[in-house]
């Protein structure tokens, strides 16, 4: 089959691999129909290459059509539509049973001292061949995937496999309530998404980024926003607010942001290292580009809460605790729990009136075979490259 594998930083290329097959009970195979190119998945296309290995097959925006199944396996049957979350989770011990499906105690990755194996991301996540192929392997399958029953197109499906779960647990941890101000810093999918599932539970967004094609998704919903390379954030926020600050603050960059020179500096330095002293020193003594989050802790008022939903892995990052614990601040974080939102969410994917825009909200619809450079253009953020769908045997 064709599959987008990783062969070094910013080096990924599409190769024929062998086809999955199963490998016990519990298992199904997804031809996948789509495939999403996540920002997280722009980690591995630069920072941390370190634990990638040559060959690596990527991806963890998956859906598509169950075409095998193990025979111990009844939640899904041949010919089902599928959603496959991005971490794999058992669905039955201590964490999934309270909603922690990322802190998985089956699948937790131990010998890394990581959460619940995932799809396509690394060796810190267990090494698991990913979705950005024509077909795919799903442990876990009682549990995991997301049956679909209706007949819409895989664009009003496929985000719950990553996108609106994680931007809907940024809302949540965020405790911002209706008629109340959620800043969000960051509008790529993510900070995207969440913007639009705040304003449609009443909350009043304020979006901050500084390229114009995101500023522009958001700015013709009516959602309010501003490019932090034009306009102090701080000062719009505290002008908005009467001078408080920001109820709840979304942190939807992460460990890459801009604005941040040193620690890019160090990052990119660690990269070019041999394999194994790059992972001891990313696993000691890393550091994050911090701009983003310093900025989140700007923009909050007094006793509110900052919520990261973007990729961290720093092990030394400066923080002022100072300044949070004076001002009282909550910071709540972690890889979004699927299966705890899908309940919430499936309704919104689901309604024929799509008030999210879920059916345009992919920028670019892409065959397998483009992969290089749809990971090019959105690392660079060119060519209105917001959100990128594979389809690996056409739409």
């Amino acid at each position: 089959m064709r599959a987008v594998t990783w062969q070094g930083r910013r080096d990924v290329r599409v190769d024929e691999v062998p086809d999955p097959t199963l490998r016990g009970a519990g298992e199904i195979i997804v031809q996948v129909t789509t495939t999403g190119l996540c920002g997280s998945d722009l980690h591995l296309y630069e920072v941390l290459g370190p634990f990638m290995t040559p060959g690596d097959v990527l991806g963890h925006e998956t859906m598509g059509v169950v075409v095998e199944k193990s025979p111990d396996v009844t939640g899904v049957e041949l010919g089902d539509r599928v959603v496959v979350p991005f971490q794999i989770a058992c669905g039955h011990c201590f964490m999934c049973e309270r909603g922690l499906q990322t802190q998985c105690e089956v699948t937790q990755v131990r010998e890394q001292g990581m959460g619940a194996a995932l799809f396509g991301y690394s060796q810190l996540y267990g090494s698991v061949p990913g979705g950005q192929a024509e077909y795919l392997r799903v442990p876990h399958a009682d549990y995991g995937p997301i049956v679909v029953s209706g007949d819409l197109e895989d664009e009003r499906y496929v985000y719950l496999s990553d996108v609106m779960p994680t931007a809907w647990q940024a809302v949540q941890y965020a405790e911002v309530g209706a008629d109340q101000t959620l800043a969000i810093v960051g509008l790529g999918p993510i900070g995207d998404m969440a913007a639009r599932l705040a304003t449609q539970a009443g909350i009043r967004v304020i979006g901050f980024d500084r390229v114009p094609e995101r500023l522009a998704r958001l700015r013709d919903r009516g959602i309010e926003v501003a490019d932090i390379d034009r306009a102090d954030p701080v000062e719009i926020v505290q002008a908005a607010t009467g001078g408080r600050g920001a109820d709840g603050v979304i942190d939807a960059v992460g460990m890459e942001a801009h604005g941040s020179t040193i620690a890019e500096t160090a990052q990119k330095l660690v990269g070019y290292l041999p394999g194994p002293v790059a992972r001891a020193a990313m696993t000691r003594v890393s550091v994050d580009r911090m701009g983003a989050l310093d900025l989140s802790l700007s923009l909050v008022r007094r006793g509110g809460t900052v919520s990261l939903s973007g990729v961290y892995a720093g092990t030394m990052d400066p923080m002022s605790l100072q300044s949070m614990f004076d001002r009282q601040l909550t910071v709540r974080m972690g890889q979004a729990n699927v299966r705890r939102w899908v309940d919430d969410l499936l309704p919104l994917a689901e309604d024929s009136a799509d008030p999210l825009g879920l059916g345009s909200f992919a920028t670019h619809h892409l065959d397998l075979a483009q992969a290089p450079h749809a990971y090019d253009i959105f690392q660079r953020k060119a060519e209105g490259a917001v959100k990128v769908l594979f389809h690996p045997f056409g739409q």
